[in-house]
């Protein structure tokens, strides 16, 4: 397209930098509440983060593949693109700061964040080039009310299935028996396998709302602000028998997560592409870059984290407790600062290779 839509780059470089501000506080033991995830059912604003970037995934696909040929080529493009994700997620799973530098096979954990992004563009982008629309919709909606007849109706190691976090949850049961030790906990991980199938509906409500921006809609943002309530209404009246629970990732939850996405979306494109208004530069830096900003967050904390100044510190203990941690300042105040520090470094990261034009894509 040759105008691009401002409103779409800003999107995904908010998430991107509230995904780092979430992953970042200075200690876990003192956050404020709506940087936490969910203890279980429920959902916090620090659940949005991970589903709205999935949402924008979708309706990039629509502004990158809308007029590409179904071939031999388009497809090589995407497969390769989710294996490069894939594959960076693996290597934050397996880094080891010692020597050989790799953790011993037992102790890698297969999903991740990079892992789900990588096959739910896969999946994603393969159907919207094969169907309509319409056909979306229905794989959509099959998708969610199949993954909720599984969780909540069939038996599990011989028990009634729930939706807590136990052995009879089928989602746990079924990471636990293929993956084994390579979770994120012994009992479930939030990116596990049948939790991805829902989470590809989450890219696809991003493709039809793509689709409405590359309309000749006349009124596109009373549009995405109907579908977004819509959504929203069905998704919490879902939660009256499917919980919602990102770590499962609940049909509800798709519905809520996508509507709050259409929502915000459809507020900051009113402002941008309709007003004029100019704002929120820096998340569009963040968003030309936004998987290798990423990423290169993730293995810096995880390097902090490893790299011992003494005994019992590490080097991210170290600077937060000497930079961040006053008598004057609370604590969770003093842990969001250094997670706003962090956020902000990144932001001045992608703001230098904006205007070098290095656009790193994966």
């Amino acid at each position: 397209m040759k105008d691009r839509i401002i409103s779409v780059d800003i999107f995904r470089g908010l998430t991107i930098v509230l995904m780092i501000l979430v992953n970042t506080p200075g200690t876990w033991s003192a956050v404020y509440a709506p940087f936490l995830h969910a203890d279980w059912h429920g959902y916090t604003p620090t659940d949005l983060v991970f589903p709205f970037f999935l949402f924008i995934v979708g309706t990039s696909i629509v502004f990158a593949y809308k007029d590409k040929p179904v071939n031999a080529k388009s497809y090589k493009k995407i497969t390769i693109r989710a294996l490069k994700l894939i594959g960076l997620g693996l290597f934050l799973g397996a880094f080891t700061i010692t020597f050989p530098f790799i953790k011993d096979f037992a102790e890698i954990r297969f999903p991740g964040v990079l892992q789900r992004i990588g096959v739910v563009f896969f999946f994603a982008a393969i159907l919207f080039l094969n169907v309509n629309w319409k056909t979306l919709i229905g794989i959509c909606v099959f998708l969610l009310i199949g993954y909720w007849l599984l969780m909540g109706f069939v038996p599990v190691g011989g028990m009634e299935s729930t939706f807590e976090r136990a052995p009879n949850n089928l989602a746990n049961y079924v990471d636990l028996n293929v993956l084994g030790s390579h979770m994120w906990k012994e009992d479930y991980d939030p990116e596990g396998l049948l939790s991805t199938i829902p989470a590809i509906c989450s890219s696809l409500l991003g493709i039809f709302t793509g689709l409405v921006l590359t309309s000749k809609q006349p009124k596109k943002t009373t549009l995405m602000i109907g579908i977004g309530g819509s959504l929203l209404l069905l998704g919490h009246l879902w939660d009256f028998i499917f919980p919602i629970n990102k770590a499962l990732w609940t049909s509800s939850f798709v519905l809520v997560t996508a509507g709050w996405a259409n929502m915000f979306l459809a507020l900051i494109y009113y402002l941008t592409d309709v007003r004029g208004m100019e704002f929120g530069s820096i998340f569009r830096y963040a968003g030309a870059n936004a998987i290798i900003v990423y990423f290169l967050s993730s293995f810096i904390t995880k390097l902090f984290y490893s790299i011992k100044v003494a005994e019992d510190t590490s080097l991210h203990g170290w600077l937060f407790d000497t930079i961040y941690v006053h008598d004057f300042m609370s604590m969770q105040f003093s842990s969001l600062l250094y997670g706003l520090s962090v956020v902000a470094f990144y932001c001045l990261l992608a703001y230098v290779l904006y205007q070098r034009k290095i656009f790193i894509k994966v």
